[in-house]
């Protein structure tokens, strides 16, 4: 009884695997925007040199694609999500919850996150003080009080006398994308602590400190101007004042129109942020679901294609695109756990 149990249960995982490969014949990928273009680099490669199908991938910001990833397994959601931050731990507990077991965690590279405007204008040096000033809704007292008053700063020349007396206005991404996360994170709470009195705040009531380090002024000197980074980079043309704010690959790829602002004196170069001498810079990923690998058709491969010397070693075709690779033993690290699908075990 027990081996024809066993035999009916081998049957049905098979007749599902069939089912769903039946139903879905392309890999479905969604997530960052800041990891998208590359992703779609190595999708159209993987597309070209294969038999198997282009994937499908959905810019939908890392918090969006971890919703989505998370929500399950089966046909009607993605194999993979990009994210351009690590995944939170709130997350994987809700992928767990939903039955998204066995997740491989692949980082492909960093990134630089970048403070752009016109090349009309005057390239701005900015300190991540003054990024935190600018762009933070509660800020210490000008007076000098240890208190906070609503942001006052309107001009850039309001926060540090040695900046442009022009309006702030920021264009940047919105609470669902992993560049926000590691902007107000890298960014803004690198300024936050530079005042001692706020730093103190960390050990003390770490709520409250995050709070005010990473909470962006809500008074129309930020817009949220959604996942698409190529229409800030046309606004930027189009206001020469405003600044805006996106990964490394976005100013790598239209240098012609914009240009990077130098923070805490490091210009974003692709050399400066794969030393780790510029500032805001942060590692990208993608998570994998390890149960669609060898349903999906092409899976593996994909992964292959994604994580060879090809792709994002030190001279790959992504290089050309902006990503920064990681050293050589971190993508051998990497490159394993794709191959033998091991399982992220969170800390």
């Amino acid at each position: 009884m027990l081996k024809k149990s066993l035999i009916f249960g081998v049957a049905m995982l098979a007749a599902a695997s069939t089912a769903y490969a039946g139903g879905r014949d392309y890999i479905f990928i969604v997530g960052s925007s800041t990891v998208y273009p590359f992703a779609t680099t190595v999708a159209e490669q993987f597309g070209k040199t294969t038999r198997f199908k282009t994937p499908k991938i959905e810019s939908t910001g890392s918090g969006g694609g971890m919703k989505l990833f998370c929500a399950g397994t089966g046909i009607n959601t993605p194999d993979i999500t990009n994210a351009s931050r690590r995944i939170k731990h709130s997350e994987y507990e809700k992928c767990q919850k939903n039955g998204v077991r066995n997740i491989v965690e692949v980082k492909i590279g960093y990134d630089g996150i970048v403070l752009a405007n016109s090349r009309k204008a005057d390239q701005l040096k900015l300190s991540r003080r003054d990024i935190y000033l600018a762009l933070a809704k509660d800020v210490p007292d000008p007076s000098g009080a240890e208190k906070l008053v609503p942001n006052p700063y309107k001009t850039w020349k309001d926060v540090n006398p040695s900046l442009p007396a022009q309006k702030i206005e920021v264009l940047g991404p919105p609470p669902t994308s992993g560049t926000r996360d590691a902007f107000v994170e890298l960014a803004m709470e690198g300024g936050c602590k530079t005042f001692p009195w706020i730093k103190a705040m960390k050990k003390k009531d770490k709520k409250l400190y995050k709070s005010i380090c990473h909470t962006v002024r809500e008074d129309g000197a930020y817009i949220e101007a959604g996942e698409n980074d190529n229409l800030i980079v046309q606004k930027l043309e189009a206001n020469p004042n405003s600044v805006g704010i996106f990964g490394f690959s976005f100013l790598d790829q239209n240098g012609d129109k914009i240009q990077g602002s130098i923070v805490d004196g490091e210009a974003p170069t692709f050399e400066n942020i794969a030393e780790g001498k510029y500032p805001v810079s942060r590692p990208l990923y993608f998570y994998v679901k390890k149960a669609h690998v060898g349903v999906v058709p092409g899976m593996e491969e994909y992964l292959a294609e994604f994580t060879s010397e090809r792709a994002w070693g030190d001279e790959g075709y992504l290089s050309d695109k902006g990503l920064i690779p990681m050293p050589r033993e971190e993508r051998a690290k990497y490159a394993k756990d794709a191959k033998e699908l091991n399982p992220l075990v969170f800390e």
